[in-house]
């Protein structure tokens, strides 16, 4: 019987297994090591999966730092080894792994710890599409916007423009006004568009705006009312 894939693993790792070494001996020239060597062995992988590979890698790299430096009782010295070890990298790899990039891939596998999730997103959405959705505020956010740009596949440009509508505000906006009994399903108004059309804005749900007889009501559609 093979070994059990742990949930904290990516979905594919057959041939990219981290390498193991003793936190208690751990030094700069060690922790290079094993960092490059996650960086040599996704690299082989790219081609056809680029995208794929060169995120999981970034996320790859950011738990493995997190749990051999960070999560180690290192936090007192740890910005101290990662600058190091990013000066190390960009000498060896380029300027996609200096601090503040490397810092990045900390909090993307901080932010996304499911490595199932992450495997799935992966398939769709480039490291850049990430990069747009690590600064929300929630986790509840972050997989909104996340699952919806993969699903749809949108391009950077639209996410940008998703977020900055506040898709997943207004949604969840929409959805407070919905009662079990409402005839109109959760999480219905996916779309920044059907939210402006139906004259579903940020401060909807204002003084005003509610029905006396316990719906929503919208002044602009006469018919349509959340009952």
């Amino acid at each position: 019987m093979g070994k059990k894939k742990s949930k904290n693993e990516p979905a594919s790792t057959e041939s990219s297994k981290t390498p193991q070494i003793d936190a208690a001996a751990l030094d700069e020239n060690s922790l290079f090591a094993c960092v490059a060597e996650i960086i040599e062995t996704r690299k082989q992988r790219a081609g056809a999966y680029a995208n794929r590979e060169v995120t999981l890698m970034y996320w790859e790299i950011g738990r493995y730092i997190n749990s051999v430096v960070l999560d180690d009782k290192r936090a007192a010295y740890g910005k101290q080894i990662v600058a190091t070890l990013a000066t190390q990298l960009v000498k060896t790899y380029g300027n996609s792994f200096e601090y503040t990039k490397l810092t990045r891939m900390i909090k993307f596998a901080e932010l996304f710890p499911d490595a199932e999730i992450i495997a799935t997103l992966s398939q769709q959405l480039s490291w850049s599409h990430f990069i747009e959705i690590l600064p929300l505020k929630t986790d509840e956010a972050r997989l909104y916007y996340a699952r919806d740009a993969a699903m749809r596949r949108l391009g950077i440009r639209e996410l940008r423009r998703q977020i900055s509508r506040k898709a997943f505000e207004r949604q969840e906006i929409a959805n407070s006004a919905l009662t079990e009994q409402s005839l109109i399903p959760f999480n219905v108004f996916k779309d920044p568009y059907i939210l402006d059309t139906l004259g579903l804005k940020e401060n909807l749900f204002g003084k005003g705006n509610s029905h006396r007889t316990g719906g929503v009501y919208l002044g602009i559609w006469p018919r349509f009312c959340f009952c």
